[in-house]
């Protein structure tokens, strides 16, 4: 179609989108409703999903702005498409081609109702608001730190500080509740013809497209102003394969809808005598972001990363259409998902993964804090002795004998100097009690040597789900008034004398700032098994996150100077003692410099290539993503990007 003929049919399109909707029924013109316009899907197979023979159909009833919802006309092709049509920015709320409530209503017809107009969650809180409910609002304070809290509503994030914090529930007696850098609509997702409308939807109208499961996500990947959201935390399903074969696998596997959070792909695991690689955190979606940022867990230092375990892939490309993508279908896709970061290559249904077998899982767990007062177990230098031993062992650990040592410091919280050291836990998978015990041996008669007797809890359990049940913590998010960044510290840093050195002293100095979340663990590369993780994964020995934290009562000079802290200063310095490693998409500085390399080594070019072959329209947008570098949103700080404002091309 010429382009002057397509903008003839979207200036028709345009022209009907305040008018009354309507939809031909046996001869006849009528309004469109739920008594006359049918839910757009057909079942094939075990999916419900949309083809060109119902849109067909609804063209021949004469819906009207059936158009929006159309696939390209050529799959292969994007000559015909309508993007010469949209240039600049992303439509945005106000704009003349933003489609008006009859055309949300009719998306929400071919959706079966699962369209839903965005109320923040905090409008409860407003005594201004007409969403004010005095005891919701209760119970959402008390439970605002808590993940299903945000997960279980179709639009709040887990940190709220990239939506733009507005709408917040604590300021609901002084303030206007502003939907800001949350999306105005949302589609609760049941089938993949809801995703394949939405799609396609946004695609045609040029509308922001995000994704969000959980939303436990800490760039700002999950919201955007503006932005039509798919919503895909109810995709729950979960069924267990006992011999699955393909793909030059055989073996258990499981096949996890999209939904399927940490915990209840444990339980799952537990209920069928098997143990699955996930996450450590409960709420962590598992076939989301998780796995396509790579996804690293207690089990990594046997059996990889979580993209790892990944067997074939269900997902709804930026065209509409619906594939399965494995080792021998739409292998760039199967490559490209699996550790090239979520809300960019389309929206998975599911993904079917490995299990293991289980195993015995031994361990220890303390809680120490240091200091001059009552209160400390140690004196602080006595406390680094000790915590220098540990880190220069960490080659008898995780890479010799595949162990999760995960810990954390923090500056001590009542304001007095010192420091607390907990392990949450160090899990030892598939080694019993007595032998864990040998190989940590010298570095506890070390610990003694130096006075650091620390008296850990040890535990040995059969299964993996009651430790990660007792040991693990409980996460606490939704704290608007931090940033993190993190580094992936490679082996070789401890092959030689002067680096390790110097390693050890840079993680000193950062703790006079910065708490320090410490893994160590490598993240195995596994035999046959090629992805897009980031390549630093497979040398790490120690995954470190750091933090940059504010108050409410912090000037606006301070909170700048907090922000650029985590890139220019703690950042710098974890760059400085691992050049040419990277860091972990998924728990990231959302401004790490030169972010392609850092996220994905030599793996970049590849996928920004596949990116730009499978989404030429740019249908697909997040922050510090594949391709992300070609848009901006505008009214940011340069050192706090938020997604409060309009997405534009540079």
């Amino acid at each position: 179609m010429a382009v002057l003929g397509r903008s003839l049919l979207f200036a028709s399109v345009l022209a009907s989108l305040a008018s009354a909707q309507t939809i031909q029924r046996d001869g006849h013109t009528v309004s469109a409703d739920e008594t006359t316009v049918p839910v757009a899907a057909e079942e094939i197979g075990n999916e419900s999903v949309l083809t060109d023979d119902i849109l067909a159909d609804l063209t021949r009833q004469k819906l009207d702005n059936v158009s929006l919802f159309e696939f390209p006309e050529n799959i292969e092709a994007t000559g015909n498409d309508k993007r010469s049509l949209f240039t600049g920015c992303k439509t945005y709320p106000g704009d003349k081609l933003w489609p008006s409530r009859l055309v949300w209503k009719v998306f929400d017809l071919l959706t079966g109702g699962a369209l839903i107009k965005t109320v923040p969650i905090g409008a409860a809180c407003y005594t201004n608001s007409e969403h004010y409910d005095a005891e919701r609002c209760q119970q959402i304070l008390e439970h605002w730190n808590e993940s299903p809290t945000h997960a279980d509503d179709p639009t709040s994030i887990m940190s709220p500080l990239y939506q733009g914090k507005t709408c917040m529930p604590q300021n609901g007696n002084d303030s206007t509740c502003d939907i800001g850098g949350f999306p105005s609509y949302a589609v609760n997702i049941s089938t993949v013809a809801q995703i394949q409308l939405a799609i396609n939807f946004a695609r045609n109208t040029n509308v922001r497209l995000v994704v969000k499961n959980t939303g436990h996500d800490f760039l700002g990947k999950s919201t955007g102003a503006g932005a039509l959201s798919i919503w895909t935390h109810n995709l729950k399903d979960i069924e267990y394969i006992e011999h699955y074969t393909g793909c030059g696998y055989s073996g258990p596997a499981m096949k996890l809808g999209a939904g399927v959070e940490v915990g209840e792909l444990y339980a799952a695991a537990d209920k069928y005598g098997v143990s699955a690689v996930g996450g450590e955190c409960k709420g962590v979606g598992v076939t989301g972001g998780y796995i396509q940022g790579g996804g690293h867990s207690p089990l990594s230092s046997l059996y990889g990363l979580g993209a790892d375990q990944v067997l074939s892939i269900d997902i709804v490309l930026p065209n509409g259409r619906f594939i399965t993508a494995d080792k021998t279908h739409h292998k760039d896709i199967f490559w490209a998902v699996r550790g090239g970061g979520g809300g960019t290559f389309g929206v998975v249904t599911s993904m079917t993964v490995k299990v293991h077998p289980k195993m015995t899982y031994s361990g220890l767990t303390f809680y120490i804090t240091t200091g001059d007062d009552s209160l400390a177990n140690f004196t602080t230098e006595t406390f680094t002795a000790g915590l220098q031993a540990y880190w220069r062992r960490f080659p008898d650990f995780a890479a010799a004998k595949g162990h999760y040592g995960y810990s954390s410091v923090f500056p001590r919280f009542d304001g007095v100097p010192g420091y607390t050291w907990e392990f949450h836990p160090w899990l030892a998978p598939g080694v019993k009690l007595v032998d864990f015990k040998k190989t940590i041996a010298p570095l506890l008669a070390e610990w003694h040597a130096v006075g650091f007797d620390v008296k850990p809890t040890f535990f040995e359990y059969d299964n993996f789900y009651q430790p990660w049940k007792s040991h693990f913590p409980i996460e606490f998010v939704a704290n608007a008034d931090i940033r993190q960044g993190s580094r992936l510290l490679p082996v070789k840093n401890w092959e030689d004398a002067a680096t390790l050195n110097q390693t050890i002293a840079t993680l000193k100095d950062l703790m006079k700032s910065s708490a320090l979340i410490m893994y160590n663990m490598v993240g195995k590369k596994q035999r046959g098994v090629s992805n897009a993780v980031n390549p630093a994964w497979r040398d790490n020995l120690f995954f470190v996150i750091v933090g940059s934290g504010w108050t409410d009562d912090s000037t606006p000079v301070e909170i700048a100077a907090a922000n650029k802290a985590i890139t220019w200063d703690r950042g710098a310095k974890l760059r400085s003692i691992s050049q040419g490693s990277g860091s972990y998409l998924n728990e990231a500085d959302l401004l790490e410099p030169n972010f392609q390399q850092s996220f994905w080594g030599t793996n970049y070019d590849r996928l920004l290539e596949i990116k730009k072959s499978v989404d030429p329209w740019d249908t697909f947008w997040a922050p510090a993503a594949v391709g992300s570098e070609g848009w901006y949103v505008t009214r940011q700080e340069s050192w706090l990007p938020t997604q409060n404002g309009r997405l534009c091309r540079k």
